[in-house]
């Protein structure tokens, strides 16, 4: 199993440790409900060092990220991310990340950590135009600090350089007094914040740092436990629950991401044209539950009638709201926003609502 430079410091602190994707990770110290609204309301601190980070450098670099990906990665400029995915060559998805357009010719991308391996083989196998690839995965580590004090948290540690920072812009900048780190203005929140990249030997003392820095801002720790609630309260997918290499993106309500008219042609482009042109036969759905109850993964989405309509992606009770929601695939004659649906828990029928997203307005 492996660690991040923080694994002691999660120990010390109290964290509840589990394994996740291959690392020892906190799930939770405080408590979910306390951590997420703690995010909400404040700060939280996320160790996310598990996550992966690729560079595709050199003059076919955006070559190959316009074949492999669905957004259009041209439209960046130097300091600008994008939101994307990698579509499989059969409609559904590889993974989703998100690209940084570093400098001319030099991209670094963030995948999930449970799917390391599988993008850095995925990658490779359909780099056709020899791009220079680095995977970078056991040398970065990652930190989200999210939440309306962010910014008055980083500040101190940064000059006033990140003032200029807007949503999914970013900077290579010098933190805590180490240089040659990336601050970025993203998140998978909805609370607002940044996300940090660093070496691993910087790690330490950047959280350090933030955690000082934070005392008098009311910052937290917070685990993955936290982060999934935070996340589901937005709508944000998770892959290996609401995406997978069996969903289309327009499926998922992904479309946005998936430019037909980019200049490149991209994998599964004829595919998506075509399920555009036909129309889906599902849909991704929010829904939040009327009667009491939780809704879990793989409980059955029914009708009035007892028929089932799909299955429940990703479920939890809202810290925020205080009731159950959920995601989860119907059939696209059900999916229309105020629909009364039922989730069958255990011998019972609970009824929900389809709601539009996010759960939590920001």
């Amino acid at each position: 199993m492996k660690h991040t430079a923080l694994t002691q410091w999660h120990i010390h602190a109290g964290a509840r440790m589990v394994e996740f994707a291959g690392f020892l990770m906190p799930v939770e110290y405080a408590g979910v409900t306390r951590e997420n609204l703690a995010v909400r309301q404040k700060a939280g601190i996320f160790d996310v060092s598990h996550m992966g980070e690729f560079w595709v450098k050199g003059k076919h670099a955006l070559d190959l990220l316009q074949y492999i990906t669905t957004n259009d990665v041209s439209v960046l400029a130097p300091g600008q991310a994008q939101y994307t995915c990698f579509p499989n060559g059969k409609g559904g998805i590889v993974d989703d990340l998100i690209i940084y357009y570093y400098s001319e010719d030099k991209y670094m991308l963030v995948v999930n950590a449970a799917n390391i391996q599988k993008d850095w083989d995925w990658i490779n196998g359909n780099n056709k135009f020899n791009a220079e690839l680095e995977n970078a995965s056991d040398k970065i580590s990652q930190i989200a600090l999210q939440g309306p004090r962010a910014h008055q948290i980083l500040l101190p540690l940064t000059g006033h350089k990140i003032d200029s920072l807007k949503s999914f812009g970013f900077m290579n900048t010098r933190v805590a007094g180490f240089d040659e780190v990336i601050v970025s203005a993203t998140g998978y929140t909805g609370a607002g914040g940044y996300e940090i990249y660093c070496y691993n030997e910087a790690l330490e003392g950047i959280w350090n740092d933030l955690m000082e820095s934070g005392k008098a801002h009311g910052l937290e720790p917070a685990g993955l436990a936290a982060r999934d609630t935070l996340r589901l309260e937005m709508g944000y997918s998770l892959y290996g629950n609401d995406i997978d290499d069996t969903t289309s993106p327009l499926e998922a309500g992904l479309g946005w991401i998936v430019k037909m008219n980019k200049p490149a042609g991209f994998i599964d482009r004829e595919h998506y044209e075509q399920q555009k042109s036909e129309g889906i036969r599902r849909k991704l759905v929010a829904f939040e539950m009327l009667d009491r109850g939780i809704p879990r993964k793989d409980y059955p989405l029914i009708d009035s009638d007892g028929k089932e309509l799909g299955r429940v992606t990703s479920g939890t009770v809202s810290p925020t709201l205080g009731k159950g929601i959920g995601m989860g695939y119907v059939k696209n004659d059900y999916s229309r926003t105020g629909n009364e649906i039922y989730v069958r828990v255990r011998n019972k029928s609970l009824k929900a609502r389809i709601v539009k997203l996010p759960f939590i307005k920001s």
